[in-house]
């Protein structure tokens, strides 16, 4: 049951995103894990087969052509958390979530955008030597979160 009173949410989305699999692999996730919303920037979310819970219809989703607009509309009090591996993240294994949040990923190929690094409140990242799947990446952030809850 959720307690509407509680208080603390989050929403986790991708950053041009490569493939439309990912992003129904996350949004299934997400769901399972108590994502307050989902989002887009640049490439939007297409109907996937993987998304079996159609967590699409299950909670808000939000697209934003740019990351200027989706900074722009960041919920108020909520702090950007950027996952990419730069010698600047902090270790995921130590990172206190911020309560109310927002986790931003990017493509594996191009990660996170200069912008989006610079202007996130916290870059996380886990011990991995190369990049993984975004919806694995997504999907530890979100179970670490639970865990640490």
């Amino acid at each position: 049951m959720i307690d509407n009173l509680e208080q603390g949410f989050f929403g986790i989305g991708i950053q041009n995103g490569k493939t439309p699999e990912n992003l129904g692999v996350l949004w299934r996730s997400a769901q399972n894990m108590g994502a307050s919303f989902i989002f887009t920037i640049g490439n939007r979310y297409a109907k996937q087969a993987c998304d079996t819970h159609k967590a699409v219809g299950a909670m808000p989703y939000f697209h934003y052509d740019t990351f200027k607009d989706f900074y722009h509309h960041l919920p108020k009090g909520a702090m950007l958390v950027g996952v990419e591996l730069t010698d600047e993240a902090e270790a995921l294994e130590t990172f206190k979530h911020p309560r109310r949040c927002v986790y931003l990923l990017g493509a594996e190929d191009h990660g996170l955008s200069k912008e989006a690094i610079e202007k996130s409140h916290f870059l996380v990242k886990f011990k991995s030597t190369l990049s993984i799947n975004v919806a694995v990446a997504g999907s530890i952030i979100m179970y670490d979160r639970g865990l640490k809850k």
